[in-house]
């Protein structure tokens, strides 16, 4: 019987990232005629810190995104009429009800931020990220 001896392979030493070695940037976006769900995934992916090398999921790696011209975002076929954004005033018949057009001539920036909130995880970084 002739066995082989396989050496093992040596360990790599990895350095740990450290909040203070990351430097985070500033990206201003123009929605000027930009689709809603694509511009809000790339603002979550910028958030997250997806764009980056030295992305880790258990470390908050992503930058600050600041949306220009919210209220020149578009939607593609009927959605700016049939589309609704609900709210709970936490009362009995409470319910608030908007189309996103009505949203989008009253408060912009919500529909970019709901839709923002949306693609990012629902844990830890979530909802830190966004505000």
């Amino acid at each position: 019987m002739n066995k082989t001896i396989t050496p093992t392979p040596k360990m790599v030493k990895e350095e740990i990232l450290k909040p203070e070695m990351l430097d985070k940037q500033w990206y201003v976006i123009d929605a000027t005629d930009q689709r809603l769900g694509r511009l809000a995934s790339e603002v979550a992916n910028i958030l997250r810190g997806k764009n980056k090398p030295i992305y880790t999921p258990h470390m908050d790696t992503g930058d600050f995104v600041i949306v220009i011209n919210a209220e020149k975002v578009v939607v593609t076929g009927r959605k700016s009429s049939q589309k609704l954004y609900r709210r709970h005033s936490g009362r009995p018949g409470g319910m608030k009800v908007e189309t996103f057009e009505k949203l989008q001539k009253r408060i912009p920036e919500r529909i970019i931020e709901k839709a923002v909130k949306g693609m990012l995880p629902k844990k830890r970084f979530g909802s830190s990220t966004v505000y």
